[in-house]
């Protein structure tokens, strides 16, 4: 029996148009589902982020922005593993995705795995030279290794891509301080502090890089304007620390 040629045609027609519209259908699901996922990860709720980027990444098994903000919203529940696994799975989809090895490098970091992390920083750099939080990052690596000579360098860099920043300039105070150039650190951290005169963590820094100067008075007077400005509950156990070191100096 032969089928009538152009009911045959209509008919594969047919089926093309149904094709069509269910990968449609899914595309849209997925794409609903992704923008549904970042909004959530914007509004802080990691397990919800969680579920929507599943269902992008079920809907299109290759998308790798999905792969790296699943992982971003399971490092945010503190599930490294499963951050781990799908920073890797998106790096196996793209191996010059920048954002997945400075992701991965955050949770390496989290582990305190910091060679690890200074290795895949350096990666995204490589794919994002511009990028200056993944040098500040790395900075802290390095730092949180004890090498803050090396840390100097990524806060130099990261300033030339982002300067008058708070954060950076104090933690390039830390690694002067512990490079023995308490000189420099105290203008570091009197630079912040003339940016942020909130910034707690500076005043203490201003008065340990005093106390390497030899001018206790002064030490003195940044710990207490430390004791101002922190925060009772996140500074606490700092705060109780300086509290004896001030009755240490005054003792003197």
């Amino acid at each position: 029996m032969h089928l009538n040629r152009k009911f045959f045609l209509t008919l594969i027609s047919l089926l093309l148009f149904q094709a069509i519209s269910f990968g449609a259908a899914t595309a849209d699901t997925a794409k609903t589902a992704y923008s549904e996922g970042l909004e959530a990860l914007r509004t802080e709720n990691a397990q919800l982020a969680v579920e929507k980027f599943t269902e992008a990444v079920k809907a299109d098994p290759n998308w790798v922005e999905a792969y790296i903000n699943r992982g971003v919203a399971y490092r945010r529940l503190g599930k490294y593993q499963d951050a781990m696994a799908d920073f890797d799975q998106a790096l196996k989809l793209a191996p010059k995705a920048a954002e997945a090895y400075y992701n991965r490098a955050i949770v390496l970091s989290q582990q305190g795995l910091f060679r690890q992390a200074v290795d895949d920083y350096t990666q995204a750099l490589k794919y994002a030279p511009q990028d200056w939080q993944a040098y500040y990052n790395r900075g802290n690596a390095y730092l949180d290794m004890n090498q803050p000579q090396e840390a100097l360098k990524d806060y130099g860099r990261a300033l030339e891509l982002q300067p008058d920043s708070p954060d950076i300039i104090h933690n390039r105070g830390v690694a002067n301080l512990l490079s023995g150039q308490a000189e420099q650190a105290l203008r570091d951290f009197r630079r912040v502090t003339a940016l942020n005169p909130l910034y707690a963590r500076a005043y203490f820094n201003q008065g340990k890089a005093l106390e390497a100067l030899g001018r206790q008075a002064e030490a003195a007077q940044a710990y207490r304007k430390f004791l101002e400005a922190a925060d009772p509950t996140a500074d606490k156990a700092l705060m109780e620390q300086t509290l004896q070191h001030l009755k240490n100096l005054e003792a003197k």
